[in-house]
This record gives structure tokens, C-alpha cells and sequence, in this order.
């Protein structure tokens, strides 16, 4: 089953998300190449899909997983997380209807 995991950054994150970014992209890489990731990316503090200095407000993470729990500690394991980037992280459930697989 598809989970939806979507993170809020705290204020001023862009210098911690840079110092983990290899990281997180990493695992994202490594979803991808099982076939288990739908969709990934943050979301720009302002309307431009380079926000430069404006930095990030967080983070929408669409994957496969076995479980509800095998999710939610895919998550906690981010290095977003470790490093401080986000301030909450939800893990939910997601049904794919659009577009049709």
C-alpha cells in the first residue's frame, strides 16, 4: 500500500536541509529503484520552483510500503529528521486513484 508522508520544516531550514540533502536523496534513490516511490519533493517557501535563499516549508513523500508501521519508521529514520529540518511528521495512508496505474 501507498503512504503519504508530509513533513513541516522549523523556520530557517535550507542550511540544515543542505548539510543531510546527499543523505535523504539517497534513500529517496534507493525507493525509487525498488519501484516503491510514486512522488517526492519539497515544497518552496514562495512560488518559484527554485526559491533560492526563501528556502523550503517542507516535504511530501509518496511510497510504497508493507505496512502503516514499516512507514512511519522509514520516516523517523530520515535524515531530515535527525538533523532538525522537520518539526512534524505525519504518516498516513494513500489511496492511488489519479493517474491510473
Amino acid at each position: 500500500m501507498f503512504y503519504a508522508i508530509i513533513s513541516r520544516d522549523i523556520e530557517d531550514s535550507l542550511e540544515k536541509r543542505l548539510s543531510v540533502r546527499t543523505e535523504h536523496i539517497a534513500r529517496l534513490k534507493t525507493l525509487e529503484n525498488q519501484g516503491r516511490l510514486l512522488i517526492a519533493g519539497p515544497h518552496p517557501s514562495i512560488d518559484s520552483d527554485d526559491p533560492g535563499p526563501a528556502g523550503f516549508t517542507g516535504s511530501l513523500i509518496v511510497a510504497e510500503f508493507e505496512s502503516l508501521k514499516e512507514a512511519q519508521s522509514w520516516a523517523d529514520a530520515d535524515p531530515y529528521i535527525t538533523a532538525g529540518v522537520y518539526k512534524e511528521v505525519i504518516v498516513k495512508p494513500f489511496k492511488r486513484v489519479f493517474p491510473s496505474a
